[in-house]
Formats: structure tokens, C-alpha cells, sequence
């Protein structure tokens, strides 16, 4: 039997209303490559049922051993990063697809992503020429890829998200990476590789609310920013050098005014109260980047796991079941 040449990793959690057509058009898209493939889902701890519809439908129903599906079902909701770490965990082929489970990542695109790979490229990346959210959530992420772009040390492409296709090496590369607050993004562009580009229009969700809300997006966006940026220490550096430099500078003016007489002025409460709220308020912020970067620091020490794979069901299970099964029967 000829080894798998395509993997596809789609992370999922609480996705019952739109899953049946994910997957229809998701297999769609691998038969269309002509490649032997399986489709990974990772099951990030769903309750209405996603999980169930998959082994049901997609995992019992798969076609052969070259048109695979396997269903990775995590211990708990560990969150899409984790999940990603535990979709690309499980593959061995050629290369590997990494799509999200809202549809807003057209599967259609797998085609031309496998395209670009045989001429060569080892890394696809599908870049955003706009994208259909809300106002405020566009504006937020907006806002956040202008501040990343700023700030990051690494050169992720504009406007791109883990939507992409890489080759095993750069599989392999990525997950030999330790980190445990992990922004694929950055990772992916760490590792380097050849990388090709594909323009597309971001699509609104297929159905459901999305499942990222701004208390997970804002967290994901300082796992981004502190975990691959040394700016904000370095601006704190320079910040404080500036405001010793600037007072040095005014206590010497006022000194050399009060010895020569020609100072007036006053003492007041209100000079000295808001210089005190302003430094005060400077010195909270910058313990609080501080605790940022030791927070990750003690969370890299205790080295736990990404996540806990609860069950591996796949459709080379099944069908082995099924041919037990029917030898018995036979027999």
C-alpha cells in the first residue's frame, strides 16, 4: 500500500451545525488533488455532539484506506493552539493541510495549495486580500495585525492566519518547537522553508457563533506579542532611561533658577500629585509586562503537556472491524 501523501488537520470544537458540510467539501477537495490523503479532526473537548456526528459519518463511512478519516478527541478544551499541536502530532505524510473549522478557510484552496507544493514550495500560505467579520471584531483584528507587524521580531506575512499547507520537513521542524504559549503563525515563519503566497477573500462563518471570543482572542494576542517580541522590555528600557534623563534635566533647571534667585513659583499639590498618579501608573504597567514574560517563563518550567489526547478513532479501525465482522459471518 502506497504511504500517505496528504494530511489535512482541522481543529473543532462545538461545529454540529456546520460539520457535514466541512467535511463534504473538505473531501471534495482532497479527491480533487488525486493524492492518497486522510483528514485528522481534533476534537477540542465539543458537548453538542461533533464528535459523535464525525465516527458516525465520516469515520464509518469512509470510502478505502486511501480516502482515511481520524478523530482525535482531547481529555478536555484546551484551546485551538493545543489542538493544532495535536492534529500535526499524529501526521506522517508528505505534507500536511492545517485549516480552522469554520468554512471561513475555503477547502477549495487545497487544490491549489498541493499545486504550488509539487512545484516545489515547502510552505503555502493563503494571505487575506479581506476578510467579512463585524465592524468590532474586524477592527480589533485589524488593529492587532498592525501592532504585530510592529512588534514581532519574526516576518509573519500580513493578514495571514494557520490556514496553510507545509511540507513534512517543515511539519517535522515545527513540532520539535517547545513552546507552551504558542502562536502558529509565528512559529511557522520561524522555521523558514520556501514559502509561496495565495491571495483569497476571507469568507463570514458557515453557520454557529464564533467560538473565539475576545477573552480567548485577547489572550491569544499577548501569546502572539510576548511570545515572540522583546519590544515592550526594550521600551520600558528606554521609557525609564528617557524619564530619568528628563527629570535630571528639570531638577538641574529648577536648581540652578532657585540659586539664582529668579525662582517664583510656588509649591503646589497639584504638580506633585500628578506626578506622583503619572509614575505610579508608568511603574504598574511596567510590572505588569514584566509578570507577562515571567508568567510564560513559569509555564515553560513546569513543562506540561499541550494537551491529553482522550481517544484515536480512525477509519482504518473501523473498516478492519468490518472485515472481521464479515469473515466471521462468512465462516
Amino acid at each position: 500500500m502506497a504511504e500517505r501523501q496528504l494530511d489535512v488537520v482541522i481543529p473543532v470544537f462545538n461545529e454540529i451545525e456546520i460539520i457535514e458540510t466541512l467535511h463534504t467539501r473538505v473531501d471534495a477537495a482532497c479527491k480533487a488533488t488525486g493524492l492518497r490523503y486522510r483528514i485528522n479532526y481534533v476534537d477540542d473537548g465539543s458537548s453538542d455532539g461533533t464528535a459523535e456526528w464525525i465516527v458516525e459519518n465520516a469515520i464509518n463511512k469512509a470510502a478505502s484506506p486511501d480516502e482515511a478519516v481520524q478523530l482525535i478527541s482531547l481529555s478536555r478544551n484546551f484551546g485551538q493552539p493545543a489542538a493544532i499541536v495535536a492534529g500535526l502530532d499524529s501526521t506522517d505524510a508528505e505534507c500536511v493541510v492545517l485549516m480552522d473549522g469554520d468554512l471561513q478557510d475555503p477547502p477549495e484552496l487545497i487544490t491549489q495549495m498541493v499545486d504550488r507544493w509539487r512545484e516545489g514550495a515547502e510552505v503555502v500560505i493563503p494571505q487575506r486580500t479581506a476578510r467579512k467579520e463585524t465592524f468590532v471584531r474586524g477592527l480589533g483584528f485589524a488593529a492587532f495585525h498592525r501592532l504585530f507587524q510592529f512588534l514581532s521580531e519574526s516576518k509573519v506575512p500580513s493578514n495571514t492566519g494557520t490556514f496553510c499547507l507545509m511540507s513534512r520537513n517543515a511539519v517535522v521542524a515545527v513540532c520539535r518547537l517547545p513552546e507552551t504559549h504558542r502562536f502558529f503563525p509565528a512559529l511557522r515563519a520561524w522555521v523558514g522553508f520556501n514559502v509561496s503566497i495565495i491571495l483569497f477573500e476571507r469568507q463570514e462563518r458557515a453557520g454557529g457563533e464564533p467560538k473565539q471570543n475576545f477573552v480567548r482572542l485577547f489572550r491569544y494576542a499577548m501569546d502572539a506579542i510576548f511570545g515572540n517580541s522583546l519590544k515592550p522590555l526594550r521600551f520600558l528600557t528606554v521609557s525609564g532611561a528617557t524619564l530619568c534623563c528628563v527629570s535630571l534635566a528639570a531638577a538641574a533647571w529648577f536648581a540652578v533658577k532657585r540659586v539664582s534667585g529668579v525662582e517664583t513659583a510656588s509649591l503646589g499639590f497639584t504638580t506633585i500629585a500628578c506626578a506622583i498618579l503619572g509614575l505610579g501608573g508608568f511603574q504598574l504597567i511596567a510590572a505588569g509586562i514584566l509578570g507577562e514574560y515571567i508568567g510564560r517563563i513559569y509555564d515553560e518550567v513546569r513543562r506540561r503537556p499541550s494537551y491529553i489526547v482522550s481517544s484515536t478513532t480512525t477509519s482504518e479501525d473501523a473498516q478492519e472491524r468490518a472485515f472481521r465482522v464479515i469473515s466471521r459471518k462468512a465462516s
